[in-house]
């Protein structure tokens, strides 16, 4: 054997990125949360894309929801676009529900790139569309996207109770007929439409029906709420059982005897807590409902007024 022969090593050709990669990533607002979440998705597609030797990172796309913007996915029509014009083969994005708005949306785009012959992956459910069958591509879908809603929904009910439970809800200063919100938020009183207010609890404790406050209204010549000629009789049913205008407020109350949060002295009153009073106990006698040891029962007559 030759000493002076030099053996060089020849790695093998590394093979070819041909497979052209897209990225798509959304966020539905552009708070540092929602931003700091769309790096994470970035992040790791990216790692995803340059660990398999034959794909080719090719773009990003990148779509941001906010009040400026609105609903517009302009990046995700440059994506369309791009897979019809062949520049990509491959989508990746983060989840199913990060790709669509909503199930018809998500369908839509996936039949779409599925005529152009392009995969779409899907890597928080492992779901690849070039060894996913259509029927079952579209259950698996239509059911990822109601777990993701119903989940949502009930993270937003928790926020709207904690935010009650610590006195925090904007709606305990939601405005209603007879206030309005000052400069700080705080409820503060309408003079003129309070004076309405007290009207409409004063006639109906004269005797005046719902109807008849309606007509009352109308001939003095008081815009509804809304600045119609005439109430609705809803409009005042709903007014003359308004604990508000003692300066109460009660939140996520279903009428079924069940929890609910208040807040007394949350607003300055319109009516006194003794004439609130008097006509809930004036709106109980003129219901044709009346409970006894039987059970819920109907009277023969309702109240009625003429007056």
């Amino acid at each position: 054997m030759d000493d002076n022969k030099k053996i060089h090593f020849i790695p093998p050709l590394p093979p070819k990125r041909e497979k052209r990669v897209g990225i798509y990533c959304r966020v539905s607002t552009n708070s540092a949360e929602q931003l700091k979440s769309l790096t994470a998705q970035v992040s790791a597609l990216t790692r995803l894309t340059a660990a398999n030797p034959k794909w080719l990172l090719v773009d990003v796309y990148i779509d941001i929801a906010s009040s400026k913007t609105g609903s517009s996915r302009k990046e995700f029509t440059r994506m369309l676009q791009n897979c019809k014009s062949h520049d990509i083969e491959i989508v990746l994005t983060k989840s199913i529900s990060r790709f669509g708005r909503d199930t018809v949306e998500i369908l839509d785009a996936l039949n779409q790139l599925k005529n152009l012959g392009v995969r779409v992956i899907f890597e928080q459910e492992v779901l690849d569309t070039a060894d996913t069958d259509n029927d079952i591509l579209i259950s698996i879908v239509e059911s990822i996207a109601q777990a993701e809603n119903e989940s949502r929904s009930e993270n937003i009910k928790w926020g709207i109770k904690q935010r009650a439970a610590q006195g925090a809800s904007k709606l305990y200063n939601r405005k209603c007929y007879g206030y309005y919100n000052d400069e700080d938020g705080n409820l503060a009183i309408n003079e003129s439409e309070a004076k309405n207010v007290c009207l409409i609890y004063n006639l109906y404790l004269q005797g005046k029906s719902v109807l008849g406050i309606v007509k009352e209204l109308e001939r003095l010549g008081i815009k509804s709420p809304t600045g119609k000629d005439k109430w609705s009789k809803r409009t005042i049913d709903v007014m003359l059982s308004n604990e508000k205008y003692i300066g109460n407020v009660r939140l996520l109350d279903d009428g079924k005897h069940s929890s609910y949060y208040l807040v007394e002295d949350n607003n300055p009153a319109i009516i006194s807590k003794e004439t609130f009073q008097a006509v809930q106990i004036e709106k109980q006698h003129r219901s044709n409902v009346i409970k006894s040891e039987e059970g819920v029962q109907r009277k023969s007559k309702k109240y009625s007024s003429k007056k």
